[in-house]
């Protein structure tokens, strides 16, 4: 095998490789006697057939075989022997190959920077905390009280209002037919809930009880179920009584019934959950502010193609973003140019501190158990009530699936471990200034600042943490008429 390096510019590297021709042959030899032990063929007894029977019958399909393997075997060996840390897949192209002839192929690879990471002892980095006040438990506890809400019916017929329930039977038809999911009795709907299609509470607000009324409405045009979605559809609501909310007392009793020894308990365990939600959000403040000394302080090269891979993704997000609120480009704060430039700055950032934290996990020897990752799964399973079993099955068959939940797991513990080493201060602030945008008064590393309209997009990817799903399912028996959920 004979190695060239034609280019060495960057992070880029580009090899020509040559392998003879009697190699080659060689390797298809030796298969076609593995294969001459093995095959079984009209009028040979098995390991007796000749090689040029073998030759005329399987030299073509072994010699693609071996072509692949022999690229891969050498590329591998171009890249141990080089010392080299491919950044990405190389790119491999077979320039020159015919039977009885030399194979030529040429090697493009983007090469891992080589860089030293910064004394994490003289980082020096600030913790935003905050109290939790008794007027936050309070308003957590009136919050709980409000979900729990009682509706009597009214001491007299009046007229129903928006907070009021109407407890009512109706039917929906299109085009004069009922359609499945359209229909219930005895249902309790709370108006101003939202929880029916846009326009349907709104018509029954002013209706007592006793009343038929007829309830116009088109289903959106993105509606779930397609044979529905941007149909107009009629309801006829049979009305048997309006209900009022009564006020819950949030004391003992209240404790208990939500399953808690009294309201001490229940305000202990209010202010504990406030508790972990604010130290997550100082945790999310200090990793921020720690990236952000970090990408200060390393300046190294970044592979082009993992820029460019970063950056088509932020724009990918972004011209989605500008589809779905239906601007248009050319009605942007900025010219195209100028977020390319933009976003390209925000992408290598990204790249950058991606690949510093890689490598401090690496020389740390920081990795991620397997069953970190099966807790993980565990926990994303249990966002599906009811399909606990189908979701985690899902992650244990999709290696990729579980990468995306190894990837974050990986990186908080790098940055756990960066800030043992870091001098952390703790800074009291309101919990206003606790949460507030960074993206509000920071400008964007790209040194221009964003606009408000795109700052999801433009927003830096270590302070991207997933929030989980707030909305439950509807019931079976009105889905159709719930308005549709994303």
């Amino acid at each position: 095998m004979q190695v060239t390096q034609t280019s060495s510019e960057g992070l880029k590297r580009d090899f020509t490789v040559v392998v003879e021709a009697a190699e080659i042959e060689t390797k298809v030899t030796d298969k076609l006697v593995e294969v001459g032990q093995q095959v079984k063929l009209p009028g040979f007894r098995p390991g007796k057939v000749p090689m040029t029977v073998l030759r005329q019958r399987f030299a073509r399909s072994i010699m693609g075989e071996v072509l692949e393997g022999t690229v891969n075997e050498t590329s591998q060996t171009v890249l141990n022997d080089n010392d080299l840390r491919p950044a990405q897949q190389p790119k491999i192209e077979i320039t020159k190959f015919d039977e009885g002839s030399d194979l030529e192929f040429t090697i493009e690879v983007e090469v891992m920077p080589d860089f030293e990471p910064t004394d994490f002892s003289k980082l020096k980095l600030e913790k935003l905390v905050t109290d939790v006040e008794d007027e936050k438990v309070e308003e957590a506890l009136t919050e709980i009280a409000g979900a729990q809400k009682n509706f009597t019916k009214v001491a007299r017929n009046r007229k129903a209002k928006e907070g009021d329930a109407i407890l009512m039977d109706f039917v929906g038809k299109i085009d004069g037919e009922a359609f499945d999911g359209g229909s219930a009795e005895g249902h309790q709907l709370e108006l101003g809930s939202g929880q029916f299609i846009p326009g349907f509470e709104e018509q029954l607000v002013g209706q007592k009880g006793g009343d038929d009324v007829d309830v116009t409405v088109n289903f959106p045009e993105n509606y779930g179920a397609e044979h529905l979605a941007g149909k107009e559809a009629v309801f006829s609501v049979k009305i048997h009584e309006v209900q009022e909310a009564t006020p819950i007392e949030i004391d003992d009793e209240f404790a208990v019934k939500l399953g808690l020894n009294d309201l001490d308990d229940l305000k202990a365990t209010v202010r504990g959950r406030i508790e972990g939600e604010y130290n997550q959000l100082s945790r999310q403040t200090l990793k921020r502010n720690m990236l952000d000394a970090l990408a200060d302080a390393h300046d190294f090269d970044v592979p082009p193609g993992m820029k460019e891979t970063e950056f088509n993704g932020i724009w990918e997000q972004f011209t989605k973003e500008l589809e779905r609120t239906e601007e248009k480009l050319e009605d942007q704060d900025q010219s195209e140019e100028e977020l390319r430039e933009e976003y390209t700055a925000i992408a290598e950032r990204r790249v950058r501190l991606g690949l510093l934290l890689a490598e401090v996990g690496r020389i740390n020897n920081i990795d991620v158990a397997t069953e970190e990752v099966q807790q993980a799964m565990m926990a994303q399973a249990r966002n599906f009530p009811g399909q606990e079993k189908q979701v985690f099955e899902m992650f244990q068959s999709n290696p990729e699936m579980q990468n995306s939940l190894r990837a974050p797991i990986f990186e908080d513990k790098v940055v756990d471990f960066i800030a043992e080493l870091a001098t952390v201060t703790e800074k009291k602030v309101s919990f206003e200034e606790l949460t507030a945008d960074p993206d509000e008064d920071e400008k964007s590393k790209a040194k221009k600042k964003a606009p408000a309209k795109k700052k999801a997009v433009a927003k830096k990817a270590d302070d991207s943490e997933e929030k989980p799903a707030a909305k439950k399912k509807a019931p079976a028996k009105k889905a159709a008429a719930k308005k549709s959920e994303k």
